[in-house]
């Protein structure tokens, strides 16, 4: 399995000094760790709870102002509903309707950036996120966020913003080995405030149905820039299957 290259000198204690908001360094160390090993990570406790609550409170408004839409699959120009492949709405954080929730949260992502470029030196240069809803007995099939021929998205995030979620409950997050997709790594339990980090080019993963309703924030690091990505068409699905065709869409 192909592994990030790390920078030789680790940076946390000098990085933490120059600039410690919102960090826990140790925590950062571990995460990085295991992604440079495994290519996937777990923590909780990472972001701050204020941040956390806010975004908790702006999914559930969006949704009650009809912010959120049907998340589609296929090509840009032929996208499709299809449950039985990603049964999730999503709202995209765009800086004009997410207001200080936006800044607060970003401000917080573009930290990690930082400490993923000088770790790994990847050179990460943007993100983006959106709020991911399903009702219960919505899934999404097993896939790789990064596309063909698209391989801008280095790093898949996502944050989990589900109160009092017990094992019952279902809706886990799967992790797949790259090299047998058909083999389970590791399901996560999708508890508030819980964040998995994986390589968007290397870990199969998919959403397995709740029994209740499901939130979460998910976002990818990218190494091009937001002009490129106004040119540039990529599939209307966020992801595709590891044994889709080139067209996007997820088999």
């Amino acid at each position: 399995m192909p592994r990030l290259r790390r920078v030789q000198e680790p940076l946390f204690n000098r990085l933490h000094q120059a600039n410690a908001i919102m960090l826990i360094p140790h925590k950062y160390e571990l995460v990085f760790a295991d992604l440079e090993s495994q290519g996937w990570a777990i923590v909780d406790d990472l972001i701050p709870d204020a941040i956390l609550e806010n975004l908790r409170s702006t999914s559930r408004l969006v949704w009650q102002q009809g912010g959120f839409r049907e998340a589609r699959v296929g090509s840009t120009h032929q996208p499709v509903r299809d449950v039985s492949v990603r049964g999730d709405t999503i709202c995209w954080l765009e800086p004009e309707s997410a207001g200080s929730v936006y800044h607060d949260f970003q401000a917080w992502a573009d930290q990690l950036q930082q400490y993923l470029n000088r770790y790994f030196f990847l050179g990460l240069r943007r993100s983006e996120f959106h709020f991911a809803r399903y009702e219960p007995g919505a899934g999404y099939r097993r896939h790789l966020d990064q596309h063909h021929g698209q391989p801008h998205r280095k790093i898949s995030f996502v944050l989990y913003l589900n109160r009092d979620w017990a094992q019952g409950d279902g809706g886990e997050l799967c992790l797949y080995d790259p090299q047998d997709a058909q083999q389970e790594l590791r399901r996560v339990l999708p508890r508030f405030g819980r964040v998995a980090i994986f390589r968007s080019d290397l870990i199969p993963h998919s959403v397995l149905p709740a029994r209740r309703v499901r939130w979460s924030l998910t976002g990818w690091f990218r190494n091009d820039s937001a002009t490129l990505a106004t040119i540039t068409p990529s599939p209307a699905s966020n992801d595709e299957d590891p044994d889709s065709h080139p067209t996007g869409r997820a088999a």
